[in-house]
């Protein structure tokens, strides 16, 4: 359907580059134009609501009204609406943010770095490493490794940690020097019989083999989702992390834990390193930080890092990295504003009552399903797998694109939702929502999934 003339929609089609976007169906079929927002729901330009299965990108943790962080951005702006921090510059709400975040870091902080985005925190943090290891007499030790399927952004270092295919291809990534180890995915992955501990030392012992391969005098960092979201919202098998933890100690690698997704609360825990039993050297968090009411994101650097940097800094006279942004009063007077509704809601004791509300409604209500071939999740984040074979665990053809028509059906049935890699649904509502918000959230799904199943039962292409 062609967007009427002059629309928003028919706008759009003329002048805007969408991210994760195929231009070509943009041409013809236009966007959906989302106008207001309240609590867990968003509203298109024709007045439909919606509600947020995704929280918007696993980010809109407070919702899409929250007053308080409405005010405190106007007040941040009259006060102070701009200000750097190069060349030893500062103001209250960078000081403010930083001294929370390192009070609330899962493993011994030193200092806060900010950026803007997820992709700007992750490239940091590559930059800090390479460059602290140049200042401390390591030149050699600069190689990374990360998963496949695992998601840290999109900027060229960034994508270069990220681990799946559109990321790449057309883009010449990755970079020299990253390297990618397997996904760890029991459901996919594991040997027949192959319980969760033992393909856990299967995944440790192929990162130990990889950093001899390598030679450990030249890896340098490990990089990791505590739970992956893009990839497919992946939760590690059990004592999957403290078996890796034990190789990077062994051969000097840090440990960077990506809590981009994962971070304020999302797993159940205030940090999913919590959750997952990670002690991490470098954090990087975005998204829920500021509740994504504006653009921010940090890098929490242990004291090796930090005195690594310093020692660099004083030799040439400078760091020289960051952005003009970096600490905007503005984000940061916002993710401060965040961080003080978390508390005072004790948002951590509302999320694990709901969460356990979610996951159990969600293997209730579909992991019995014939196209749903596993449910998996923790907190507010959820995935649900649609497959071919049940019984084989069969993905359906990619061609086929499944998972994105469930989104559209999802979206005629009144929730918002993301399909990803082997047609699994990414479920991460804003932190706020209620058991029954969850209910009829599942319910809308329910009859998305059900008017699918029929469809591609008459394709000859779902279980019947």
């Amino acid at each position: 359907m062609t967007p009427p003339r002059n629309s928003t929609a028919a706008r759009d089609i003329a002048y805007a580059l969408h991210p994760y976007t195929d231009h070509k169906a943009h041409l013809q079929n236009g966007p959906m134009v989302i106008s207001r927002g309240k609590g867990v729901r968003v509203y298109d330009d024709q007045g439909k609501e919606y509600i947020e299965s995704v929280a918007g990108l696993w980010c809109a943790s407070l919702g899409f009204d929250n007053e308080r962080l409405v005010q405190a951005a106007a007040a941040q702006m009259r006060k102070l609406p701009f200000y750097h921090a190069f060349t030893a510059k500062s103001h209250e709400p960078l000081v403010d943010l930083s001294e929370m975040l390192i009070e609330r870091a899962p493993s011994p902080m030193s200092k806060v770095f900010f950026a803007n985005s997820g992709s700007e925190a992750n490239d940091s943090a590559i930059k800090m490493i390479w460059y602290m290891n140049n200042a401390i007499g390591r030149p050699e030790k600069k190689k990374i490794i990360a998963r496949l399927k695992g998601y840290h952004g999109i900027t060229l270092a960034a994508a270069s940690l990220t681990g799946l295919p559109a990321n790449h291809k057309l883009f010449d990534l990755p970079l020299p020097g990253f390297h990618h180890v397997s996904t760890p995915h029991h459901y996919h992955n594991a040997k027949p019989g192959e319980s969760e501990e033992d393909f856990a030392t299967r995944l440790a012992e192929e990162v130990e083999q990889k950093i001899l391969a390598e030679g450990p005098e030249t890896v340098a960092a490990f990089w990791a989702e505590p739970i992956m979201g893009a990839g497919g919202v992946i939760l590690p098998p059990a004592t999957y992390f403290p078996k890796i933890q034990a190789v990077l100690k062994k051969y000097d690698v840090l440990f960077v834990a990506d809590e981009v997704i994962c971070g304020f609360w999302r797993t159940g825990n205030y940090w999913g390193s919590q959750t997952l039993g990670i002690q991490p050297d470098i954090l990087v968090c975005a998204k829920a930080l500021s509740a994504s009411y504006l653009p921010i994101s940090a890098v929490m650097v242990s004291e090796q890092v930090f005195q690594g940097i310093a020692e660099g800094s004083s030799t040439i006279g400078t760091w020289g990295h960051g952005f003009t942004y970096s600490g905007h009063p503005v984000p940061a007077a916002v993710a401060i504003e965040t961080l003080k509704i978390y508390d005072e809601m004790d948002i951590g004791t509302h999320v694990k009552r709901v969460g356990a509300h979610m996951q159990k409604a969600l293997r209730e209500r579909f992991a019995e399903h014939p196209m749903v071939g596993e449910v998996r999740g923790t907190g507010l984040i959820a995935g649900v797998e649609l497959v071919a074979d049940k019984g084989a665990a069969k993905n359906f053809d990619p061609a086929k694109k499944v998972g994105a028509r469930l989104s559209k059906l999802g979206e005629k049935h009144g929730v918002i939702m993301r399909a990803m890699v082997n047609d699994s649904m990414g479920f991460s509502p804003p932190l706020i929502i209620s058991e029954a918000e969850i209910d009829e959230m599942l319910d809308r799904v329910g009859r998305a999934l059900d008017e699918l199943s029929v469809e591609l039962r008459r394709e000859a292409i779902a279980p019947v």
